[in-house]
């Protein structure tokens, strides 16, 4: 039997973890909290920090591979297990790349993946002489999550707004959609690929509010995504599940906004809609076993439950029975024991047929559900 350790106990474990019920592993985790979501459901848990050299050493050193629910851990740590011959699901020299966003942009210079002009910037003063990408968006390199780490720069009096330190500014797209494309690859570096995904964003917190999958795009522009995909996953070159966000600007162009080295929020319908979900096909792919199909049995959207404004504290999820009598209605809780403003504490999946129903039921369920305190 496998032994399989997850860097992070955050909800995508708890869910990797549900998955793996089915198969013949043994699950192990690494978080510092031993009441975060993913700690009931493993085999085995272990306190300490992904972030430190020596806990990510010591918890893997045993293990027969290793996998991450988040990018940022400690990437030298990872090399030295892949010396020891623990595999690392994504290899560490790519989690390392794309957690970093500048390498992240240079990776897509390198390969010639289509994405929005950029620079690097150290300084405000580096902003300033670049008037040319304003307005323009400024991600941190490192630690940005969730909306978090981002800061959009309007104009020249906006630069006192932009981050100090290691940084990417972006010139600002004009987006007619935000796509996501999951797509999985196995050791042998034979890929498949899910329906993409239409996001639609929460602006206020620059974080997912919901989505509709399948994305409703022109031929040309889906032709232009599965394209790009194929690339990003032959330029990889690594074994693991991606999740790959586009841009679709106002002329139908398509460029790479970012790339997630795991199995990600927007691929979390797959789990009701898709016969081989993507957490089921990332235990596939590290236990070495044929990758699962990706089509769709039916149509999802997916609503992501979000803390309420003005609530800190132990959750109340309100609405929840209000909105399981709605038909092909199924909640996700994630068991986190403290909710706060714009914090993901669970998901709601929407399964339907007809487009036009699911997105009416979208609308009428994010009016029922809330997550207070």
């Amino acid at each position: 039997m496998k032994k399989i350790g997850i860097l992070g106990g955050g909800q995508l474990g708890r869910m990797l973890l549900q998955a793996a019920i089915n198969y013949p592993v043994e699950m192990h985790v690494l978080e510092n909290d031993p009441n975060c979501p993913a700690a009931g459901f493993c085999q085995y848990f272990s306190k300490g920090d992904i972030t430190n050299y020596d806990d990510v050493v010591e918890f893997g050193k045993n293990l027969d591979a290793i996998t991450i629910e988040i990018e940022q851990v400690n990437t030298d740590a990872l090399n030295k297990l892949e010396e020891m011959g623990v595999v690392v699901f994504p290899k560490a020299s790519i989690i390392t790349t794309i957690k970093n966003k500048i390498q992240q942009k240079q990776f897509f210079v390198q390969h010639q993946i289509p994405t929005s002009p950029f620079i690097t910037t150290q300084t405000n003063a580096d902003i300033a002489a670049h008037p040319n990408l304003l307005p323009g968006v400024h991600k941190l390199a490192m630690g940005g999550y969730d909306g978090r780490g981002v800061q959009v720069i309007q104009s020249l009096t906006d630069i006192g707004k932009g981050f100090p330190g290691p940084a990417v500014l972006e010139k600002m797209v004009t987006i007619k959609q935000e796509i996501s494309q999951l797509i999985a690859i196995d050791q042998n570096g034979k890929y498949t690929y899910y329906p993409t995904v239409d996001m639609v964003f929460d602006t206020s917190l620059n974080m997912l509010s919901y989505q509709i999958c399948p994305a409703n795009l022109p031929k040309h522009v889906q032709e232009q995504i599965s394209t790009i995909a194929v690339k990003v996953a032959k330029s990889l070159n690594s074994p693991g599940v991606f999740a790959i966000e586009f841009f679709v600007n106002d002329q139908d162009e398509v460029l790479v906004n970012e790339i997630a080295p795991r199995v990600h929020n927007s691929g979390h319908h797959t789990i009701e809609a898709s016969y081989s979900s993507q957490f089921d096909m990332l235990l596939r792919i590290i236990l070495g076993y044929p990758l699962g199909s990706t089509e769709n049995r039916t149509n999802a959207a997916l609503i992501n439950l979000i803390g309420a404004s003005g609530y800190n504290g132990t959750p109340i999820y309100r609405g929840i029975e209000k909105a399981l009598n709605i038909e092909n209605v199924f909640v996700h809780i994630y068991g986190k024991s403290n909710t706060k403003p714009g914090r993901k504490m669970g998901h709601i999946t929407i399964t339907d047929n007809d487009i036009k129903s699911l997105k009416e039921k979208v609308k009428e369920i994010k009016n029922i559900i809330s997550v207070e305190a």
